[in-house]
C-alpha cells in the first residue's frame, strides 16, 4: 500500500445506489443508536504468504454491504474478533473531528496481541476512519448531542477448522449516525447487580475489546432489562465484591469532599477511552481522582452515610449517564428520583464541548477527518 502525507492510499468504489438526500435527512431526524449506516465502508486486508510472512494489502473504500465469508472462516468458530468505538462530530463551522483516534488504535493492538490478531499500524487505523468520513461526510449529524458512530472491527477469514491463529484477516470500518444512546432526555438510569454471571475472569479477556466478553454480558443484560434496568454491573464475587464495570461502561463515584473514585484496571477492566478522559478533564477541574478497589459495601455504605454524592457511568456511545439506584432481588441503592448530580454533569459538559469544538481542546485530542 502507498503511503501518503495523511497516511495510508485506500483506493474508492463509490456506492451505486446511495441514500437519497431525502432518505439521509429522514434517517438523521431521528437516528437512534446503530440502527441505520452509512453508504461505504473502509477495509483492509492481512494474509500470511508462503514464507511466513504477514502484511496488511488492498486498503479501499467500498459500498456498504454484506461480507462474503466462508462457513468455516475462523471468526464463526474461535471467535477471533475485535473492535473499537468512536464518534466523529460536526462542529460548528461544518468541520468533522474525532475524539482520541489514537488511543482507540492503541486500544485495537492490545486487544489483537491478546486474540492472535496481527496489529494494525495506526496510521492504517486513521487513514481508515478518515477516508470513510470523507465518503459519507454528508452522514455526520449536527443535532445536540449527535454524532456519528464509528466502529472499527477486526475479524479472522481465513477458512480452516484447524486450531490456530488465523492467517488470513480483515479489518473494516462501518459508520452510524447516532442520537442519545439511552434515549430522550438524560436521566439517571437504574442498575441491576449481577450476582450469578461474571463479564470476565482473571487471566481472561476483560481488558481485551472483543465480542466475546458482551456475548457473555447478555444474559445478565436481559436480566437488568426483565428488572427496569437500562444497564448491569458486574462484580468481582472471588475479591470482596469489588466493583468492575457495566456490560459496557465504566464507573465512576462523586465523594462528598468533591474528588473522584473509579475501579482501578485489574486485568478484567476495559480500559475505556472516555474513561481516562474524564480523569484527565476531572484533574483539569482541580479534582482528586483515585483508581482503587471499591466494593459494593462502600457503595452501599456510601451512599447512606452521604460519603458518596453522586455516581456514573461513562462510555463512548453514551458519554457520561448518571446513575440514580442499583438495585436486585434484595437491596436497593440509592434513588430512583435522583437528579443528575452537579459533579457529574459539569464533567458532562466540559468533555462534550472539547468533542464538539465549544470547550477549548488544551490536550490536543480532537484530530480532524472533514
Amino acid at each position: 500500500m502507498t503511503q501518503t502525507a495523511h497516511g495510508v492510499e485506500f483506493t474508492r468504489q463509490p456506492s451505486e445506489n446511495p441514500k437519497s438526500a431525502e432518505e439521509r435527512a429522514a434517517i438523521l431526524a431521528n437516528p437512534g443508536f446503530g440502527n441505520y449506516f452509512t453508504d461505504h465502508t473502509a477495509i483492509v486486508d492481512y494474509s500470511v504468504d508462503a514464507d511466513g510472512n504477514g502484511g496488511w494489502h488492498d486498503a479501499r473504500i467500498e459500498p456498504y454491504g454484506p461480507i462474503v465469508l466462508d462457513p468455516s472462516a475462523a471468526v464463526f468458530h474461535y471467535g477471533q474478533e475485535i473492535f473499537e468505538g468512536l464518534k466523529a462530530y460536526r462542529h460548528a463551522d461544518g468541520s468533522v473531528w474525532t475524539f482520541r483516534p489514537e488511543a482507540n488504535a492503541a486500544r485495537l493492538n492490545k486487544s489483537a496481541r491478546r486474540l492472535a490478531l496481527p496489529e494494525l499500524p495506526a496510521e492504517y487505523f486513521l487513514s481508515a476512519i478518515r477516508e470513510l468520513v470523507a465518503a459519507d461526510k454528508e452522514w455526520v449529524p449536527s443535532g445536540d448531542g449527535e454524532a456519528l458512530y464509528l466502529r472499527p472491527f477486526m475479524i479472522a477469514t481465513e477458512a480452516f477448522l484447524g486450531v490456530r491463529a488465523a492467517r488470513e484477516v480483515s479489518f473494516r470500518v462501518i459508520a452510524s449516525p447516532a442520537g442519545n444512546y439511552f434515549g430522550g432526555e438524560l436521566k439517571p438510569v437504574s442498575i441491576w447487580i449481577s450476582r450469578q454471571y461474571a463479564r470476565a475472569g482473571r487471566g481472561g479477556t476483560g481488558d481485551a475489546k472483543c465480542g466475546g466478553n458482551y456475548a457473555a454480558s447478555l444474559i445478565a443484560q436481559q436480566e437488568a432489562e426483565a428488572n427496569g434496568c437500562k444497564q448491569v454491573l458486574f462484580l468481582d464475587q472471588a475479591n470482596d465484591n469489588a466493583v468492575e464495570e457495566l456490560g459496557g461502561m465504566n464507573v465512576f463515584f462523586v465523594l462528598k469532599d468533591g474528588s473522584l473514585a473509579t475501579p482501578a484496571l485489574t486485568g478484567t477492566i476495559l480500559e475505556g477511552v472516555t474513561r481516562m478522559s474524564v480523569i484527565q478533564v476531572a484533574k483539569d477541574m482541580g479534582r482528586k481522582v483515585a483508581e482503587r478497589k471499591i466494593t459494593l459495601d462502600e457503595w452501599r455504605d456510601g451512599v447512606a452515610s452521604g460519603e458518596i454524592t453522586e455516581v456514573f457511568a461513562c462510555g463512548t456511545a453514551a458519554v457520561i449517564t448518571p446513575i440514580g439506584v442499583l438495585k436486585d432481588a434484595t437491596e436497593f441503592i440509592g434513588s430512583e428520583d435522583a437528579k443528575a448530580g452537579e459533579v457529574t454533569m459539569a464533567i458532562r459538559e466540559r468533555l462534550l464541548g472539547i468533542q464538539t469544538g465549544a470547550e477549548p481542546d488544551t490536550h490536543g485530542w480532537l484530530t480532524r477527518l472533514a
